[in-house]
């Protein structure tokens, strides 16, 4: 007996064989609907903060040191709720109604007159580290 089903009957397994046949040949995603497709995996090893030269506690991304996380964080925090793009003045006049210290007001004072386009973009122009490789 050939290697058909048992559920079907041959008119069946024909028209089956026939619906698949560009998925078992055609070697690439056959749906026309991009979120039916499988999910691509990465062979890359995961990042290891020991392997990199960090502290494996303080869990920093490289290319930032753990004080540029914190001040990083404490700035996204500070700009909470910011539309951007947004300008320097924009930027210092939402952190002095958010009650943001005076050293991060100064600091926002500094910044170069600009459009900013995220948290990201105005903590390195702070001189706060970027992560090499984002996850």
């Amino acid at each position: 007996m050939p290697d058909k089903s048992d559920k079907h009957g041959p008119k069946v397994d024909d028209e089956i064989a026939r619906e698949t046949e560009g998925m078992v040949r055609g070697g690439h995603p056959t749906h026309a609907e991009e979120f039916k497709e499988t999910e691509p995996y990465s062979d890359d090893a995961p990042w290891e903060p020991a392997a990199s030269g960090g502290d494996p506690r303080e869990g920093t991304p490289p290319g930032m040191t753990a004080r540029d996380v914190e001040g990083r964080s404490a700035l996204a925090r500070t700009l909470t709720g910011v539309r951007y793009p947004a300008r320097p003045g924009d930027l210092v006049h939402h952190a002095a109604d958010g009650g943001a210290s005076d050293d991060a007001i100064g600091a926002l004072e500094t910044l170069p007159d600009r459009e900013y386009e995220n948290v990201a973009d105005v903590a390195e122009e702070l001189g706060y580290g970027r992560e090499e490789r984002r996850f």
